[in-house]
């Protein structure tokens, strides 16, 4: 199928989608919010949904928390059960100074299978969001038996997918004392408004509170040691991208991409790319950015709703 084909097979779904969303059953009545000790962290997370229904882990990106999925949970959880936790330095969680916990993605995904296995969780779906994709693989591919279906959103696994401010970070990696304004600038209020809104024709649909909380949340004392950890850490994951590819086409798992096209951290090849690993792999471009769910929440949970029976029981 051509790109022109591709993009209005793609738009014409997601304008079904939207006509479908205005009916979504909707519910926050189950909606609960824990904190819990992981490993002598103090792990917050949010709970919804029926105890028994089939769950979704919905793992958050930078610079958010589990508060991202605040407008989702609510569109699920007549169906499913969700947990959505904020790592260890984000969100509602401690933030122990790196000399207390180390910040690798390696360590965030240890602590979030722990929390899943202390749950006692062994089967589930993963929402992948940013940073959510290398913690989401990293558990995958140590469990791959309790994995049911993916949906990815702008979480990349792909280096088509890498958008053109990576060649700067990627400088920072190789010689981190060479680019200190690297991390600064990834942190910064402008950085964060682009996340949102960067890019998208219909900025009036974006609450112009996300990213001043989230700057907010930047600043607080700590932060930019714990993120610069984290940003440096980064190119495992672009390291790790063969391994994860791998384990796409060896697996195949049910996969739904939807994916926000105006994102200029993880640009569209990005979303397009798992077909190549997976090629029953659902692909919907949306009208969006980076936090797909600020402007299509609707769109997605009525996607989620129609993909997730298919594989999930």
């Amino acid at each position: 199928m051509s790109s022109v084909k591709h993009i209005a097979t793609a738009l014409a779904l997601t304008a079904a989608s939207a006509s479908n969303a205005s009916a979504l059953p909707s519910t926050s009545a189950t909606t609960t919010y824990h904190r819990t000790e992981v490993g002598g962290v103090g792990v917050f997370y949010r709970e919804a949904g029926p105890k028994d229904a089939p769950v979704i882990v919905l793992l958050h990106g930078f610079p958010s928390s589990s508060r991202m999925y605040e407008t989702l949970i609510p569109l699920l959880a007549t169906r499913y059960h969700l947990i959505a936790p904020d790592y260890p330095g984000f969100g509602q969680s401690d933030a122990p100074p790196p000399s207390q916990y180390t910040y690798t993605f390696d360590h965030l995904a240890e602590t979030i299978n722990a929390l899943l296995e202390q749950l006692k969780i062994p089967r589930y779906s993963l929402y992948l969001q940013d940073y959510g994709a290398p913690v989401g693989y990293r558990i995958m591919l140590a469990h791959p038996e309790r994995v049911q279906a993916l949906v990815i959103q702008n979480g990349n696994a792909y280096e088509e997918g890498l958008g053109a401010k990576w060649k700067g970070i990627a400088e920072y990696w190789a010689d981190p004392k060479a680019h200190p304004e690297v991390p600064v600038v990834f942190s910064s209020l402008a950085a964060a408004r682009l996340r949102h809104d960067g890019g998208s024709p219909n900025p009036e649909r974006y609450n112009p509170e996300a990213w001043i909380e989230e700057y907010a949340f930047l600043t607080r004392p700590g932060q930019q040691e714990i993120q610069e950890a984290l940003l440096y850490d980064y190119r495992t994951n672009v390291a790790s991208y063969p391994a994860w590819q791998a384990w796409l086409r060896e697996i195949k798992p049910a996969t739904l991409v939807v994916w926000g096209r105006y994102d200029s951290s993880f640009i569209s090849p990005g979303a397009e790319a798992y077909k190549r690993d997976v090629p029953d792999a659902e692909i919907h471009l949306l009208d969006a950015g980076h936090f797909a769910l600020d402007e299509k929440v609707d769109e997605i949970a009525a996607l989620m709703l129609e993909f997730l029976p298919k594989h999930v029981h």
